[in-house]
């Protein structure tokens, strides 16, 4: 059951949401916070008819985070690796050494259009159409983010051949319905807006096309209501339903390529922007088509989310991270009650531990994981980490992401690194040994 925010904070939401349409000067705009699985505030301004929750918008690159969605789904079916070349799955192409994983964080040097005349205001046509060349290869591997709307225009067809299937059925059927929504669709369908332009020097209005993008539709072809752009918002925060499992969800919102410990940072995970704002991390998607912009971030500790749609092409100001802020700062989050409960290993293993002469301190955290990090006031590296069967513990964040923790009676055992109970203990396997004079004055 969604609980709807108090009255004081839907005039706080109202407000900011119709400063935005004003300035911004959009012909209608509508907006909402998601909280419990749903929305639990919406607001509609300009000329956008009632229920405002229920009229179409197009959600543009939006639509890329729900073509990753079956990308992964098929990772996890055991049909693709990330690290496979796209040449396993769709050859012929210039770009068959790219990865599928490189593809999904923008990783893969591609060109960030695809070659013809400008897909967004131009029908589209298959793959082959497009009649690629090494000219659309900008950039080697993995050395910097460049966004590309063609890369996801090929994991659109290499899902339409996994499948063998339109990319638009898989979406349909594997996300969209178990989703329950049904109001998303790959072109408008019953009340939806229509694309505008608004003259930057007079309040005038030019109609934007509307099109099929062929093999591109991958990139921003689908329409949504912001209901429906809601249960998204819901899914990223956690309720994927049958679609995808938690585990994968939050694989897709691990920043590529960017140390997310510094203050403010934005990022691309796979299929998702990850932005740090006001403190905040913030993970989904923005959307920009002729005529239409959107957005759908969550704040997952906050286990919040806001959505926004709008019929205009460019000028708005950002509404999702001031929604998010003005909920969390009228209505915070009561979390839950702390209640004692096991630590996953033996009580005197955990505490302070040191590397070399550095002292850290291993601790319990919820969900059965451990924490290993500097003494409180103290910088050094810090990470989580996850039990695995054969006893050892993987790390989930920070430096030691992906490297095996081992624990034994005197020692810690990390990625070479070796913790011992006191500084350089000389009874444990000390990488180098310890000089045999010891402390000295």
């Amino acid at each position: 059951m969604v609980e709807p925010v108090l009255p004081t904070t839907a005039h706080r939401l109202l407000a900011r949401t119709a400063r935005v349409q004003r300035d911004g000067r959009a012909p209608s705009l509508v907006a909402g916070v998601v909280r419990d699985g749903g929305l639990a505030w919406s607001g509609g301004r300009g000329d956008v008819a009632e229920p405002h929750t229920d009229v179409q918008y197009r959600l543009g690159s939006i639509s890329k985070t729900i073509t990753a969605v079956v990308v992964m789904r098929l990772r996890d079916q055991g049909r693709l690796g990330l690290d496979d070349p796209l040449e396993e799955h769709v050859p012929g192409t210039p770009l068959g050494d790219r990865t599928v994983g490189q593809l999904l964080s923008h990783l893969a040097g591609v060109t960030s259009e695809s070659p013809g005349g400008w897909w967004e205001r131009v029908p589209g046509g298959s793959l082959a159409d497009l009649q690629l060349t090494a000219d659309d290869v900008v950039l080697g591997t993995s050395r910097r983010f460049h966004y590309s709307n063609l890369g996801f225009g090929l994991l659109g067809e290499l899902v339409a051949r996994q499948r063998g299937r339109s990319w638009e059925d898989v979406v349909r059927d594997e996300v969209l319905a178990p989703l329950d929504m049904t109001r998303t669709t790959a072109r408008p369908s019953g009340r939806a807006a229509a694309g505008t332009a608004v003259h930057p020097w007079a309040d005038v209005v030019l109609p934007e096309p509307e099109h099929d993008a062929g093999v591109m539709a991958a990139a921003g072809q689908l329409w949504a209501t912001l209901a429906d752009l809601g249960r998204f918002a819901a899914f990223l925060l956690g309720d994927t339903g049958e679609v995808l499992s938690p585990a994968t969800l939050e694989e897709m919102t691990v920043p590529a390529g960017v140390d997310p410990s510094v203050p403010g940072w934005s990022a691309y995970g796979l299929g998702l922007q990850v932005l740090r704002v006001d403190g905040q991390t913030l993970v989904g998607h923005g959307g920009s088509m002729p005529g239409f912009l959107a957005g759908v971030f969550v704040d997952r500790v906050e286990e919040a989310g806001a959505v926004v749609l709008a019929n205009t092409t460019s000028g708005l100001d950002p509404l999702v991270p001031g929604l998010l802020g003005d909920l969390r700062e009228a209505e915070p989050r009561i979390v839950a009650a702390w209640a004692p409960q096991p630590p996953p290993v033996p009580l005197e293993q955990l505490g302070v531990w040191f590397w070399g002469p550095a002292p850290h301190v291993l601790r319990a955290q919820g969900g059965g994981l451990l924490h290993l990090g500097p003494m409180p006031g103290r910088a050094g590296r810090a990470s989580r980490f996850a039990p695995r069967p054969d006893g050892t513990w993987v790390g989930l964040d920070g430096y030691y992401a992906g490297e095996t923790l081992r624990i034994a009676p005197d020692h810690l055992d990390l990625a070479t690194f070796v913790l011992t109970r006191t500084p350089y203990d000389p009874e444990a396997p000390v990488p180098g040994g310890v000089d045999e004079r010891g402390w000295t004055a």
